[in-house]
């Protein structure tokens, strides 16, 4: 090594002792001087990086790492992830965090990357761990507690199951506000909209009573806070609640991507929801989508794209819909029970249909169901029109058809979007609202057997629970024994599930009384369940009963030709001479002729008179001969009627 290097390390080293976090440009140029001389100084690499990554330059700090090669990445591993991270390069961050080992800060990049790629349980699983080792000191702790209830709300969102649901205590968590935060969206995501309330008003308090963030940072940590309370507003239909929180929000000052796009789409269905739709379409562009490390969530994607198409229908763009949303259900041929997909179908009708809707719509939607006979969502817009129209009985058929198409084909992918929980329990509901108690059971002991088939942990719970007591209810000894079955099967998975234990107890009761006796000690006794139970007042209710199946059928009926049943009440209009006391002539709606009162004019008139019926001479002949009292007819009257026939002649008619 020269003399200069040596001189060049030693001012790098003196600067590095004296150094805060106000200098890491002046150690970045010192790195830069020494590594003009030798580009595979590793220990000046290092140091230039850590600098980089302290500035948040985190693209310059992976390129210097990728330059350093091997031998830098093998010393800065925790580091390489870390850049990884914060680049976007989740599953690189992942794998190379996983590799480090046990080290505490690698777990946690590990958690926090695969928090943002997604993977909520593996996320979860790292803060269990974590969490659990002694070792955690107390800021660690309480950064651990605003992590978990972050995932676990995220977890929910995403519509997946929590695993950890004691990691933290939520009463201890709810005294931080960031966790008090998190754990008011979990209340979100469940639709505990006052709860959710309550824990976003206190997470408020506390953050503006923090001593330890500036009123800037307060300012910055308070706008998230108000957003998700906006939210929570509109969904509860509170608009103008809503409208007054955003209108004190100052959008210049947003400078998150993410949370200004997001509060730009709660403007839009609050402040701006009267607006011209092509002023809206403009103000729902003009902020670009987030990316890197600051990218939306799936789900939020989803809830953005579909606002995006609700605007574009606004504006009727149906053409352009029509093409991006016709192109991405063309590579999706089989059925699937993808939320993004299927939600894409109804833009697709709508672009299609151009907004029509009613029998109009269904003739035309019928038609595309015809091209796209997998198609699980263009098949529930279908259904959903039917009910709409009152035609419930083919809403049923639509159902049906599909239903027996995906039964009929080999693949177990479609067989599991044929027994897929929303699709049956949507069959059940129609055959309910008909009174086809045979056809529900039917259909639940298909999806029964079939689940019971595969993997417990695929398994949807609520469909077999829902099945196994319909099925207890009915006659047939077939349906009973499936349910017994499904109970068992229940009640051995979860020992603490009430329904389960309850319906396995109530199915072996008198087939197997010995077997259920140390179950039914778990059930709570019938004393204690109806304690709160007023019955004097339900008795003096009275019971409310259903209207029957013909009445409500043809209350449909009636509702659907009501719009073509319908018609303007004639005003009656009476003479401005009328006397309410004279009595009104009751033949006054016959012709003028036809009245008793008529007497004709001028000698053949009066001859007319008397052939007719009505005190006319009658033909004597026809007495004798006992035929009918027709009046004899004149040769002017013969001539007449040949006349009449013979009317429709051309121009030359002789």
């Amino acid at each position: 090594m020269s003399a200069s290097m040596g001189t060049t390390l030693q001012s790098l080293s003196v600067l590095m002792q004296r150094s805060s976090i106000n200098d890491h440009e002046e150690l970045i140029k010192a790195c830069n001087s020494i590594l003009k001389k030798s580009r595979t100084d590793v220990d000046a690499q290092h140091i230039k990086t850590i600098a980089l990554i302290k500035l948040d330059r985190f693209e310059d700090a992976i390129r210097v790492i990728e330059e350093g090669g091997d031998v830098l990445k093998k010393r800065l591993p925790l580091e390489w992830s870390y850049v990884l991270y914060k680049i976007g390069r989740l599953d690189e961050a992942i794998s190379i965090a996983a590799s480090v080992g046990s080290e505490r800060g690698a777990k946690h990049i590990e958690a926090q990357a695969s928090y943002r790629a997604e993977d909520f349980d593996r996320t979860l699983k790292i803060y269990q761990d974590l969490i659990s080792d002694v070792r955690a000191s107390a800021g660690e702790l309480t950064d651990l507690q605003i992590n978990i209830t972050a995932a676990e709300a995220q977890n929910l969102w995403a519509g997946q199951s929590t695993l950890s649901k004691d990691l933290v205590s939520k009463g201890d968590a709810l005294d931080i506000f960031e966790a008090a935060y998190n754990v008011a969206c979990e209340q979100i995501a469940r639709g505990h909209y006052e709860r959710a309330l309550e824990l976003l008003k206190k997470s408020k308090e506390l953050c503006e009573a923090s001593d330890e963030l500036s009123p800037e940072d307060k300012k910055v940590e308070l706008l998230p806070i108000k957003i998700q309370e906006i939210h929570v507003y509109l969904q509860q239909g509170k608009i103008e609640e809503g409208e007054a929180l955003i209108r004190g929000i100052d959008f210049s000052e947003i400078t998150d991507l993410s949370t200004k796009l997001i509060a730009e789409n709660l403007a839009i269905l609050t402040t701006d929801r009267n607006i011209n739709p092509y002023i809206k379409h403009k103000n729902f562009s003009r902020t670009p989508i987030p990316a890197g490390n600051d990218k939306f969530f799936s789900y939020q994607n989803d809830i953005l794209n579909r606002n995006a198409l609700v605007i574009d229908l606004m504006v009727r763009k149906f053409d352009g819909i029509s093409r991006s949303t016709s192109k991405t259900l063309s590579q999706h041929s089989s059925a699937t029970l993808s939320s993004d997909i299927n939600s894409l179908a109804a833009f697709d009708v709508t672009a299609h249909t151009q907004g029509a809707d009613g029998r109009n719509a269904i003739k035309k939607i019928s038609s595309l169901s015809a091209m796209r006979p997998n198609d699980l969502g263009l098949t529930l817009v279908l259904a959903q029109l039917q009910v709409a129209d009152g035609n419930i009985n083919a809403a049923i058929s639509t159902l049906e058809n599909f239903s027996m198409k995906l039964e009929g084909t080999s693949d177990d992918s479609d067989k599991v979007v044929r027994f897929s929980p929303g699709l049956v329990n949507i069959l059940v509901t129609l055959y309910r609202s008909q009174g086809r108690k045979h056809h529900i059971n039917s259909e639940l002991s298909k999806a029964a057997k079939y689940w019971q088939g595969k993997d417990p942990s695929s398994q949807p719970i609520s469909l077999l629970r829902g099945a196994a007591i319909s099925l207890f209810n009915s006659h047939d000894s077939a349906d009973i024994s499936t349910a017994t079955e499904i109970f068992a099967n229940l009640h051995s998975r979860d020992g603490s599930d009430r329904i389960a234990t309850a319906g396995f107890v109530a199915s072996h009761a008198i087939s197997s009384p010995a077997l259920v006796e140390s179950s039914l000690e778990s059930l709570l006794p019938v004393q204690e369940l109806i304690a709160g139970v007023d019955v004097s007042h339900l008795e003096a209710a009275g019971v409310q009963l259903p209207a029957s199946t013909a009445a409500s059928a043809l209350k449909q009926g009636q509702k659907r030709r009501s719009s073509d049943a319908l018609k303007k009440n004639k005003r009656i209009r009476k003479p401005k001479n009328m006397d309410p006391n004279e009595k009104v002539d009751p033949e006054r709606w016959l012709p003028l002729r036809d009245r008793s009162s008529y007497r004709p004019k001028g000698k053949k008139g009066k001859q007319r008179a008397l052939d007719r019926t009505q005190g006319g001479v009658v033909n004597d002949k026809a007495d004798d001969d006992h035929s009918s009292p027709t009046p004899v007819k004149s040769t002017s009257q013969v001539i007449g009627s040949m006349g009449g026939a013979r009317k429709k002649k051309g121009k030359g008619k002789k």
